[in-house]
């Protein structure tokens, strides 16, 4: 199953979906990012639909300082935050890791002096998934 999307940063993760998230919360810790929303697809859909599907996290990723320069260029950028980082099991069992690519996001502005930083949200997000 192919999952890479021009939207997105794709890895697979050899374990389970609970040890994933456990090591993509270390690695956003470690390029200043916390997560502030975690959403649980799987017990929300099975709760709402009583749909059965494997584990689906979202991980609501920001780092403050750099959502700081963003809301400060343009403030209407919010409905853009924070940096979604999902971790799931695909049909075949395999676990995924995938985080939105920034500079895709953020090219809906249409302002080139975005650019800086959602290269470095970027950056740090390729490192976020190169440790994992």
């Amino acid at each position: 199953m192919s999952l890479e999307r021009d939207y997105a940063l794709t890895k697979s993760f050899n374990g389970s979906v609970a040890d994933a998230i456990t090591k993509v919360r270390e690695a956003l810790a470690t390029e200043g990012f916390g997560v502030l929303t975690e959403i649980d697809v799987q017990a929300t859909l099975k709760k709402k639909l009583d749909v059965d599907r494997p584990p689906y996290m979202i991980l609501g990723a920001c780092n403050p300082a750099l959502a700081h320069q963003a809301l400060s260029a343009e403030a209407p950028i919010g409905v853009l935050l924070p940096c979604n980082v999902t971790v799931f099991e695909d049909d075949d069992g395999k676990t995924w890791i995938q985080a939105i690519d920034p500079i895709a996001m953020f090219s809906v502005v249409g302002r080139d002096d975005i650019s800086p930083i959602a290269d470095d949200v970027k950056a740090r997000l390729v490192r976020v998934l190169e440790k994992v």
